[in-house]
């Protein structure tokens, strides 16, 4: 475990939207980073109800947020096959690189702390 001062978690989190911002690509908001993460990193399966649950919000703040997202091909949404009623979220390669270079800009980001 990395150990880290207040101060210096903040400065991270500050670095790393601040490069982020000046990148080509998805602009993500915290929500929709929260969401993302959720689904590249807690195991599958993944529904609307249950990232509205997981996240403590109501299920129309889920699908805007999945709506944009799926137009930046970040993550897609399916029918369950064995339930029409639900909606499955699934990753796609284009999300699991961005969530890639996401962890490679907060590794990078943190080395620059030490320096």
């Amino acid at each position: 475990m990395v150990e880290i001062r207040p101060a210096q978690a903040l400065r991270l989190l500050h670095r790393t939207a601040l490069a982020q911002s000046h990148e080509a690509g998805p602009d993500l908001t915290l929500r929709q980073t929260a969401i993302l993460l959720t689904i590249y990193l807690e195991p599958p399966p993944h529904t609307v109800r249950g990232l509205a649950e997981r996240l403590g919000v109501r299920k129309p703040v889920i699908t805007r947020a999945l709506d944009t997202m799926g137009r930046m091909d970040l993550l897609e949404r399916r029918r369950d096959p064995a339930d029409a009623r639900v909606v499955l979220v699934r990753r796609t390669v284009k999300g699991s690189l961005y969530v890639s270079h996401m962890a490679d800009r907060l590794v990078a980001e943190a080395g620059a702390l030490n320096r």
